[in-house]
């Protein structure tokens, strides 16, 4: 298969930039207010999510490229690379909602959308290419992950 470099680059640019425009809201509060909260077991050290997160991005991009590549005239594929787009504003927003407001609890609700989200993305995925599907799988389980650490997050505190 001929690689679209174009379609590559943008596909891997749209999702690393959704991940910038998160760490912005992240960033000041991962100093400051994060520390603060009283966290879970399991809680990873604060280290770990920034390489996670850009090695989430680039699967992510990569399945986006491998569903685009197909065309866009082929059937599900405008619908599929839509919901992309909407779980990919959703994560975007959890940052906002989590660290940019400080409000874990909207974040909590939030999150199970998102999670949705990303779990009707693997669907529409998988019926246009499987391996853009189980490239979804690690952020799938991650968000999982994430949404436990986000409600021990509230009830602890």
């Amino acid at each position: 298969m001929k690689v679209n470099w174009k379609r590559l680059t943008l596909s891997l640019g749209v999702c690393q930039a959704a991940g910038i425009v998160g760490s912005i809201y992240t960033l000041q509060s991962v100093k400051w207010w994060y520390p603060t909260l009283t966290k879970p077991p399991f809680n990873p050290p604060a280290w770990i999510f920034g390489p996670v997160w850009s090695l989430l991005f680039i699967l992510m991009g990569y399945a986006l490229y491998l569903v685009w590549n197909k065309g866009l005239k082929k059937k599900g594929v405008t619908d599929a690379v839509a919901i992309f787009g909407v779980q990919l504003i959703l994560n975007v927003v959890w940052s906002y909602l989590f660290f940019g407001l400080r409000n874990p609890s909207l974040a909590l609700f939030e999150i199970i959308v998102l999670w949705g989200a990303i779990l009707a993305t693997t669907l529409k995925f998988g019926k246009i290419d499987r391996s853009a599907a189980y490239l979804l799988i690690p952020y799938l389980l991650w968000v999982g992950f994430a949404s436990y650490l986000n409600l021990a997050i509230v009830l602890l505190n």
